[in-house]
């Protein structure tokens, strides 16, 4: 039994804050999501040419703090090491997958997460192909009821290069509000970007589910 294996399973007990479940077991769990046109599930390895297929694109990367994907070979290490996140117990992200055709359109998942504050940062990133259908905003909605239900998280956070309003209407069609511009937050691509700073709490959340 690996070291990490070790790692999660001695904290396999519910969290014993609100019965949640332990961070670790989730995020070696990743349980699948489904919405309406989309299932949400932990990476495999033949996802990588769906995923080569829109991360070598040099919009799709734009606004994003990753380069262009150069090769096949570049995309597999990528899942690999998404893989490897979800063996350890560690944060990682799901990917997104059409319902009817298995195609994989995007990842959303964990940018950071932080047992002490009880709170955790979200990213996402889709396909050129499938942008303004919705597909984002149902992803994203998807992810913060489960992380809400499973996870003692009191604080969900999720920003985007100001250049990309777009992505600023899927966190506020998911809940979350915008709480201002960080200037110069990020060096992205050799230059000093503002973010918009997007939040969405568990009091928020859950009194839209009433």
């Amino acid at each position: 039994m690996s070291f990490f294996r070790d790692r999660f399973l001695s904290l396999s007990e519910p969290d014993s804050r609100e019965g949640m479940m332990s961070p670790p077991v989730f995020f070696y769990r990743l349980p699948t999501l489904e919405t309406a046109d989309l299932i949400l599930r932990k990476p495999v390895m033949k996802d990588a040419k769906d995923i080569f297929r829109y991360a070598s694109d040099p919009e799709v990367a734009r606004y994003v703090l990753w380069e262009p994907h150069r090769s096949l070979a570049e995309t597999k290490s990528f899942v690999r090491f998404l893989r490897s996140r979800i063996r350890a117990g560690y944060p990682s992200s799901w990917v997104v997958t059409l319902k009817e055709t298995g195609t994989v359109i995007g990842t959303v998942g964990f940018i950071w997460y932080s047992d002490e504050n009880r709170s955790a940062e979200l990213g996402y990133s889709y396909s050129r192909e499938y942008w303004n259908h919705g597909y984002a905003t149902q992803a994203l909605q998807a992810v913060t009821g489960a992380v809400f239900r499973s996870l003692p998280v009191n604080r969900l956070e999720a920003q985007h290069d100001v250049r990309n309003p777009a992505s600023g209407r899927v966190m506020e069609k998911s809940g979350f509000r915008k709480e201002g511009i960080l200037r110069s937050r990020i060096l992205n691509k050799g230059e000093f970007v503002d973010t918009a700073l997007y939040a969405l709490l568990r009091s928020d959340w859950e009194k839209d589910q009433r």
